[in-house]
């Protein structure tokens, strides 16, 4: 299981967006180069279904509950990780 956090303890958009890329890019069956992390991911063709599986995922990952609606207001990798990392990182995550 990877790590959440960096030395610092605190949680970087950096790393959420490459757990995201790295999911992004199995469930396309493609390189993570590939996945741009500023489309929807409506546009990744992820369905309500595969939306609450991927957050399901994301907070086993994380290890703490993302509010239900995280997805959809924060519709691109890029920005639901700087999301992330604002709310639950433990440190100024910058963007």
């Amino acid at each position: 299981m990877a790590e959440t956090t960096n030395s610092t303890g605190t949680l970087t958009p950096e790393q959420v967006e490459r757990w995201l890329v790295d999911k992004m890019a199995y469930k396309l069956d493609v390189e993570p180069a590939k996945v741009d992390v500023d489309m929807y991911f409506d546009e990744f063709d992820l369905d309500s279904t595969e939306a609450l599986v991927l957050s399901g995922e994301l907070e086993k990952w994380l290890g703490f509950e993302l509010e239900a609606t995280a997805l959809w207001y924060h519709p691109t990798i890029s920005d639901l990780s700087r999301h992330i990392a604002q709310e639950y990182g433990g440190g100024n995550a910058g963007g």
